[in-house]
């Protein structure tokens, strides 16, 4: 047993032979609920090009750009509001990233720190306080 925890342990780290660091499972849920698939999609992006796995970024980066329209491509469809989708999409979206995506790209018997979620916060809500600051105001 204490041969495949090493043998673990060696095979997920990276170039400069230390274990990577990713943004959880819970930040990329977090991140796609309370701002949109986006975000969590580009935390997600960030953690599969630590271990070089670029193509399977993109494929990721594509797919949340597609979950943050899908809520708008909805509302004019079914003429309705958008408020009325975007919540129940970034659930979806984030579902999919963390769970499907994260699960299908990095193992659970993957090792790794949890990187901090500050940077990204901050950025995140650099972008979406003004957006929803020129809604309000040009309502």
């Amino acid at each position: 047993m204490e041969i495949e925890t090493n043998q673990l342990e060696n095979s997920f780290k990276t170039e400069q032979n230390e274990i990577p660091k990713f943004y959880s499972k819970k930040a990329i849920l977090g991140f796609s609920i309370f701002f949109s698939s986006i975000f969590g999609g580009i935390l997600l992006m960030q953690n599969l090009k630590e271990i070089g796995m670029k193509k399977e970024a993109k494929t990721v980066l594509n797919t949340s750009v597609i979950l943050t329209v899908l809520p708008f491509l909805l509302a004019w469809l079914m003429e309705k509001e958008v408020s009325t989708y975007t919540f129940l999409v970034n659930i979806i979206g984030g579902l999919i990233l963390s769970e499907f995506y994260f699960g299908l790209y990095i193992p659970k018997e993957q090792i790794f720190e949890s990187k901090k979620i500050w940077k990204p916060l901050l950025i995140s809500l650099l972008i979406t306080i003004p957006l929803f600051a020129s809604a309000i105001y040009f309502a």
